[in-house]
């Protein structure tokens, strides 16, 4: 074996222990880099004939290519061997099911409202639905609230820009402004019908005013219990005899048909609202399940208060009626048997899907 062959095979050894593309860069420097082997026998040729050059030079010419193609060789086996190493790493098991987009679903406090609205359509009252940013007047003056009342607060309630220092626009604190708007507009159609004077309580006859009022609330409240933004529900029944009977009855029937249990009791605690009286704090209780025997309360309610009447535009010494407040979030945890209020905006697919 000549010199030329044993530096092609000295080549071929070395790039063969090379394990990874830097070290095999590091051994073709030591034959074909500046300084390398091979460049040092082309620069050596400098000092033979010109006939031993052309036989020299033919000879280092071949071993280069010979080095050369030895290189890419095991340049494409490491690279070959980097890619089995990465579709291994990355392997796909083909046998596995594929992903599915899944089909969407109502939220479960939205599946509540539904209900809620279905069972009280089915007794005759409307849905109304109004302004999410409401003037004072409505949230509270309108509604018989003093005003040194906590809620009208800043600790209590979201105030916005616009309106006037006497009369504020605010996030509405519940959905109970939309019975007056509703009532309003239903009392002004009648009263131009019947030609009374319009700076005067009506007493003249009208249908009855039935109308349940869902929507999104807002108060400065956030625990596992209560939610900054939440649902309300607010129903109003105005006529000429309606009385706290039929309150009862009708909520009653609601809890009964919502929760589908007719071993539900109903306890009616007296209370306060400026908007109602006299006023209850209505409470609910299981016969059976794991929240049978507690009392959880669900609403409020009461006969309307006569100003409140009044600022509907009737006349109190005829028209009376009863309005009632519960809130779907808390009604949805019953139902599901949900324990923190926040699940349902966390916007947690897992738990959402299971309401699918």
């Amino acid at each position: 074996m000549n010199d030329l062959d044993a530096l092609v095979s000295a080549a071929r050894e070395l790039f063969a222990q090379a394990a990874t593309p830097a070290d095999l860069e590091n051994a073709k420097a030591q034959f074909l880099g500046k300084s390398g082997r091979v460049t040092e026998l082309m620069k050596g040729m400098a000092a033979l004939s010109v006939e031993e050059k052309k036989t020299r030079g033919a000879a280092v010419n071949v071993a280069k290519q010979q080095i050369e193609a030895a290189l890419n060789e095991r340049r494409a086996a490491l690279a070959e061997a980097e890619l089995q190493r990465q579709l291994q790493a990355e392997s796909l098991d083909v046998t596995l099911p594929g992903r599915q987009r899944g089909n969407g679903g109502l939220h479960p406090v939205s599946l509540t409202l539904e209900r809620i609205e279905a069972i009280f359509g089915s007794m005759g009252f409307e849905v109304a639905d109004g302004p999410e940013i409401e003037c004072d007047w409505y949230n509270f003056t309108a509604l018989n609230t003093p005003e040194d009342h906590p809620a009208r607060s800043m600790h209590d309630t979201f105030y916005v820009e616009g309106g006037s220092e006497n009369a504020p626009n605010l996030l509405r604190t519940h959905t109970s402004p939309m019975q007056v708007r509703h009532a309003v507009q239903h009392v002004k159609r009648h009263r131009e019908a019947a030609g009374a004077a319009a700076d005067q309580p009506f007493a003249g006859e009208m249908p009855e005013i039935r109308v349940i009022v869902p929507g999104r609330t807002y108060r400065v409240d956030s625990d596992a219990t209560h939610s900054p933004m939440f649902h309300q529900c607010e129903g109003l029944w105005i006529g000429e005899a309606i009385s706290f009977k039929d309150l009862k009855f009708v909520f009653t029937d609601f809890c009964r048909t919502f929760f589908e249990s007719d071993d539900l009791v109903l306890r009616f605690r007296p209370s306060f609202f400026p908007f109602t009286e006299p006023s209850a704090e209505i409470d609910i209780a299981f016969a059976s399940g794991p929240l049978a025997g507690r009392w959880l309360e669900v609403g409020g309610c009461g006969q309307v208060h006569p100003n409140v009447v009044r600022n509907m535009g009737l006349d109190p010494e005829r028209y009376i009626g009863f309005a009632f407040g519960m809130g779907p979030d808390r009604l949805t945890m019953l139902r599901y048997g949900v324990n923190d209020l926040r699940l349902f905006f966390d916007g947690d697919i897992r738990f959402l899907s299971q309401f699918r």
